[in-house]
């Protein structure tokens, strides 16, 4: 069937479409979308609830950064990515604390990185209420910002081929110096936080005063989460043992906020006090309000 005049003009046009402007259609398509998230640096005291084999087990840690799309934190344990957890956020100066489930993005080490799965409407609108009262910081996005690639018009042809090259280096330097850089402001603010979970302390923490005086025994039944003590190599070739007595700060949100051990000798002591920094307790309640308490604390060691 013959074709009209009109067709057969949209035909060549069709053909002596440069490749050029195909590229450019190809790569606006293939374009990566970014994803801006707000976080602030909130240090608050959590649980990590995970069911494994159908039994719950409760990790303690603090969190970095919150938002009302996740949390990431420093844990005690070990976590898997994929895995839906419970997670229960002792913000400061509130009295409940935040219950949500996340699934487990990343774990690297220490750090985790969780999104939280089904955040009602009422859960976002405390954590905004929460970072607008303490006027909490919000952290930068840090991701890396490559430069566009360069687009050619049919005018200026093709570049010649020792521009590429020369364009590909200078990108590849950026990128390597901007990798360099982050991995060192990484390193020192994970180092900044660890040396604030082995002080088991907050600059807040460190002015608690306890309002009552909890006998060992009462406090033994509030106890969920226990870290037993390793047996220091440097004390095995002097055979020590005995039992090590700590008198114990346990908060309002029932993380130890003070630890100092009554007697025994100093690497037994450091070991116990090392362990008892990670033990977690129910909320000590005065007239149903809970309340900083101080107790004592036990430890056996036997070489």
């Amino acid at each position: 069937m013959p074709r009209t005049a009109a067709e057969e003009e949209r035909t060549a046009v069709a053909k002596a479409e440069p490749s050029g402007t195909a590229a450019t259609h190809a790569l606006r398509q293939h374009s990566p979308s970014r994803r801006h998230t707000l976080r602030y640096g909130v240090q608050a005291p959590l649980d990590v609830t995970v069911l494994r084999s159908g039994v719950p087990d409760s990790v303690p840690g603090r969190s970095l950064n919150l938002g009302a799309g996740g949390v990431a934190a420093v844990l005690a344990g070990e976590v898997q990515p994929g895995e839906v957890v419970g997670v229960e956020i002792w913000l400061p100066q509130s009295v409940t604390p935040l219950r949500a489930r996340a699934r487990v993005r990343h774990h690297d080490k220490l750090r985790c990185g969780m999104e939280f799965v089904g955040l009602s409407t009422m859960q976002q609108a405390a954590i905004r209420s929460f970072v607008q009262e303490t006027k909490a910081e919000t952290e930068n996005d840090e991701r890396a910002k490559l430069p566009s690639e360069t687009i050619f018009s049919e005018e200026s042809g093709p570049p010649s081929s020792k521009r590429p090259d020369r364009k590909r280096g200078r990108v590849w330097f950026y990128v390597l110096a901007f990798a360099a850089i982050l991995s060192a402001i990484l390193w020192w603010r994970w180092n900044r936080v660890w040396e604030d979970m082995e002080s088991g302390l907050g600059k807040t923490e460190s002015t608690i005063q306890p309002q009552a005086h909890v006998p060992a025994e009462t406090m033994e039944k509030l106890v969920t989460h226990r870290v037993d003590p390793d047996y220091p190599a440097a004390a095995r070739p002097a055979h020590l043992q005995g039992v090590i007595v700590l008198d114990v700060i346990v908060g309002r949100d029932g993380a130890v906020a003070q630890v100092r051990a009554l007697n025994g000798p100093e690497v037994l002591a450091k070991s116990a006090i090392d362990a008892l920094r990670w033990w977690r307790f129910e909320p000590y309640r005065v007239n149903g309000q809970p309340v900083a308490v101080e107790t004592t604390v036990a430890v056996e060691f036997k070489p």
